[in-house]
C-alpha cells in the first residue's frame, strides 16, 4: 500500500505506534473484529482473550519493519487462528513510502479447520488483515480518522497481503 508520506516520517511513526501500544490495541481490535461470531459456535459461554505480540522495530535506510503474532488465550484456544506477520515499511520516492504486511495464517480446528478455511474462514482471515492494513496506514500516513473508513468486509480496503493460503 502507498503511502503519500516520507520514509522518514513514516518509520517514526510505526515506532510510535509500536512503542506506545496503539499497535497491539489496533491489531488486538482487528482480530477481535475479524473473529467475531466464532465465539458463539458449539460451546456456550466460550471466551476469547487475545494475546497480540509484537518485536521491537528493526530499520536501515531503505527498510523497516516489526513481527507481530496474533494467538487466541484461554478457553477455546483451538477455535481461533494464529497469524504471524512483518509489517515493512519502504522508500517509494521522496515523499512515498510502501507499507506492507507479510504473513503465514494458520487457521484452527486442524484438517476440519483447513476445510473450513477453504470454504470461509480464509475471507474473515483476509477481511481483518486488510482492515488491520488500512488501519494502520492511516495512522502512519496521518490520517486516523480514516482509520475505521475501511469496512469491515474490507471494502474500501486495500487488496489483501501476502499471506499463504489467502486470496
Amino acid at each position: 500500500m502507498q503511502l503519500d508520506v516520507s520514509f522518514a516520517v513514516a518509520r517514526e511513526r510505526l515506532l510510535q505506534l509500536a512503542e506506545g501500544g496503539v499497535l497491539l490495541s489496533t491489531s488486538q481490535d482487528a482480530y477481535d473484529h475479524g473473529t467475531t461470531g466464532f465465539e458463539r459456535v458449539g460451546i456456550p459461554g466460550l471466551s476469547k482473550l487475545v494475546r497480540v505480540q509484537a518485536r521491537a522495530l528493526a530499520w536501515t535506510d531503505r527498510t523497516a519493519g516489526l513481527a507481530i503474532r496474533w494467538e487466541a488465550t484461554g478457553p477455546g484456544v483451538a477455535l481461533f487462528p494464529i497469524l504471524d506477520a512483518d509489517i515493512r515499511l519502504a522508500p517509494a520516492g521522496e515523499h512515498v513510502t510502501v507499507l506492507t504486511v507479510a504473513g503465514a495464517y494458520r487457521p484452527p480446528l486442524g484438517a476440519l479447520g483447513e476445510a473450513l478455511d477453504r470454504v470461509i474462514l480464509h475471507r474473515v482471515a483476509a477481511a481483518t488483515i486488510r482492515g488491520f492494513t488500512a488501519r494502520v496506514a492511516a495512522m502512519i500516513a496521518g490520517q486516523p480518522g480514516a482509520a475505521g473508513a475501511a469496512a469491515p468486509n474490507g471494502a474500501g480496503a486495500s487488496p489483501p497481503p501476502d499471506i499463504p493460503g489467502l486470496p
